[in-house]
């Protein structure tokens, strides 16, 4: 079985191919997964590896590891993009993820004020005012919305719970003009049901939700590691820039892709 990718509260720097030299928070345990979905691509596989014995670092751990880590890259003079929080689940399910944010964004302006925060979240917690007033002040808070139809993100992104499009596409409005869409496009198969978010239905769908929301930016991007589910696809670059040159054309908001 695919196991977690990452085995400590703070990693890195690593490249990120979309947002550059990137510091990585993990606020999930670092030897299992807590995550609201269990998508067939996640990178740190699915959530049957269960949780792990470590549990959720606590917020003044995280602040105090991450101020460490800052102070030593400082005095060596590495450079810095980003902080971003991602790893082995779900950020905004930790308990305390608004003193977190608040932490961090203390340090960032301490020891690295040019740098930006990111928050990669999968949107399952906008109905928290803590959880949506701590990602208002990040600075690129990056939304998953990998499909706008309800069957498909039941197969492909597999929600832990309720989960309803059209409510979490009224949620994301909250974060109109200034929030990030990012969509994974890929296709394959899982316990012999096909799953396909690149299909011409898709595309309308999803062009139809980022009319709605408005967000600043969208992300759009294809498989580049290790799939848990070893059958899904990596979509064809030219065609991410053809869908990408499609999505501005509609609706007017920049695309990237990677």
């Amino acid at each position: 079985m695919q196991r977690v990718l990452f085995h400590s509260t703070i990693f890195g720097p690593i490249h990120s191919r979309r947002l550059g030299t990137s510091l990585g928070v993990n606020l999930s345990p670092d030897d299992g997964k807590v995550c609201s979905f269990d998508c067939l691509y996640c990178e740190a596989g699915f959530n049957a590896q269960g949780p792990g014995t470590t549990g959720l670092p606590p917020a003044d751990a995280v602040i105090q590891r991450l101020e460490d880590k800052l102070r030593a890259m400082k005095a060596a003079g590495d450079p810095l993009d980003v902080i971003t929080f991602s790893g082995n689940g779900e950020p905004t399910m930790h308990p305390d993820f608004e003193t977190v944010i608040d932490g961090v964004l203390e340090l960032r302006d301490r020891y690295y004020p040019e740098v930006k925060v990111s928050v990669l979240t999968n949107a399952t917690r906008l109905d928290r005012p803590a959880v949506v007033h701590a990602l208002q002040r990040v600075d690129n808070n990056i939304l998953k919305l990998d499909s706008a139809v309800d069957a498909t993100v039941q197969a492909l992104d597999r929600p832990v719970g309720a989960y309803s499009v059209s409510n979490v596409i009224e949620q994301m409005k909250q974060f109109s003009g200034t929030g990030i869409i990012q969509t994974m496009f890929t296709r394959g198969t899982h316990n012999g049901i096909h799953v396909d978010n690149t299909t011409e239905e898709e595309i309308s769908a999803l062009i139809d939700a980022y009319k709605v929301i408005r967000p600043a930016s969208i992300m759009i991007y294809g498989v580049d590691r290790t799939t848990p589910e070893p059958s899904m696809e990596r979509v064809d670059s030219q065609w991410l820039r053809n869908i990408a040159q499609r999505i501005t054309a509609a609706t007017g908001i920049p695309v990237t892709t990677a």
